[in-house]
């Protein structure tokens, strides 16, 4: 099957979504096809033009856009003097709204990929009324344990490379919530202290999550690796501010909120989120939901899981039709 080919958009703009924050958005496809948003991962990764291709551009209408901080939206988190405290989920999700509002769309599917599952699955639950379907990947839910496992957990698979993620840190701080102490380290005011604490977050997660070459070659951007480490960890660090004191997390414990919402569910049987079995369990307290499991494959799902993710908007497509 494969991808469709690339296209290119036919409108950007940036906007203003408030708190001196504007954000880049882009529309692609078919002007009056079936809406779709697309969400990137990160929290703090960009939008790409190969995320247009898992959409039929003659069927959908395909909207794009960098969350705050992030790619070409504007304050950089790269820029020391960008305020993180108007950088929540709630606000991405208000930012969503504005969006959608602004480019007259009542109701799109919701697509998402790894922090953008997780971002997904939270806008569905507080705003089902304007999401028609969810198509997930390398799928994530923000909970605590998920950070406790990506963080501190898979040194155990990882011991070198996690005995280097911990040097960086003030021994004092080893013990605790390790993305947080990270997330100080990059508000520090000496930029030697956030270079030196950008490279070893990046390299971590470099040594956990095998991704394709493209991926890991972002990192050597001094830019894009300070921006994108400040913004998972900022939070990462404070619960994706998604917290409530739940173990399971905010989604899965409101899993039955996207009852009457098809979706569907791609995983590479790999990926170390699978050890925590929370996509297993957000699919059995979805009763809307398909779970595809593509063997062999990491966070990542690879050629086999983006035929099932072009498969699922195919499928989708041929539904509103």
């Amino acid at each position: 099957m494969g991808l469709y080919p690339k296209t290119e958009p036919y409108d950007h703009g940036m906007l203003d979504v408030g708190d001196g924050n504007h954000v880049y958005w882009e529309t692609s496809g078919n002007p009056h096809g079936k809406p779709a948003l697309v969400l990137h991962g990160g929290p703090g990764s960009r939008t790409s033009p190969n995320l247009r291709r898992y959409f039929d551009p003659a069927a959908y209408r395909i909207v794009l856009l960098d969350q705050r901080g992030a790619g070409r939206s504007v304050p950089a988190a790269s820029d020391p003097a960008t305020d993180m405290s108007v950088n929540t989920t709630a606000h991405v999700m208000a930012d969503l709204e504005r969006l959608r509002a602004h480019l007259g769309i009542e109701r799109w599917l919701v697509w998402g990929v790894s922090w953008g599952s997780a971002l997904a699955l939270r806008y569905a639950q507080t705003h089902p009324g304007v999401v028609s379907e969810l198509v997930l990947t390398g799928v994530a839910t923000g909970s605590n344990p998920e950070v406790d496992l990506l963080t501190r957990g898979l040194g155990n698979i990882f011991p070198e490379a996690h005995e280097r993620f911990l040097a960086e840190l003030p021994a004092d701080e080893r013990d605790g919530n390790l993305a947080a102490a990270y997330s100080r380290l990059l508000e520090s005011s000496d930029p030697a202290v956030r270079e030196r604490a950008a490279w070893a977050w990046t390299d971590w997660e470099t040594a956990i999550i095998p991704a394709p070459p493209g991926s890991v070659a972002r990192f050597q951007d001094p830019v894009f690796r300070l921006g994108f480490a400040r913004t998972v960890t900022h939070y990462w660090g404070n619960d994706h501010f998604l917290g409530d004191g739940n173990d399971e997390g905010v989604v899965l414990r409101d899993a039955h909120l996207l009852k009457g919402i098809p979706g569907t569910l791609v995983q590479g049987s790999l990926d170390f989120g699978n050890l925590l079995g929370i996509v297993w369990r957000l699919h059995h307290a979805w009763p809307d939901s398909e779970l595809v499991v593509v063997d062999e494959a990491g966070h990542d799902a690879g050629a086999v899981g983006d035929d099932a993710l072009v498969a699922a908007t195919d499928t989708y497509a041929r539904a509103e039709a």
